[in-house]
């Protein structure tokens, strides 16, 4: 994807991802949108060449949540 298209998708899939964090662990938006930035997952999504972005909110949700609660993404299996 070139980067113009990313950037453009890329706050949709960020949106889509923290308004699932807020909702799931009951935080206000901006503790999930702060939780979110802070994340390695964040990191490593924002860069196009990993291709993260392909994955569903309901999985980056997932690997949001291992890296909370274990420390480290375990990145699906391609």
């Amino acid at each position: 994807m070139d980067k113009r298209k990313f950037d453009a998708v890329f706050p949709i899939i960020c949106s889509d991802l923290a308004e699932k964090i807020a909702v799931k662990l009951n935080l206000s938006d901006e503790e999930a949108v702060t939780q979110l930035y802070f994340s390695h997952l964040y990191e490593i999504l924002e860069q196009e060449k990993t291709k993260l972005w392909q994955y569903s909110t309901e999985k980056l949700f997932e690997m949001f949540l291992e890296e909370k609660n274990m420390g480290k993404i375990i990145f699906p299996e391609v």
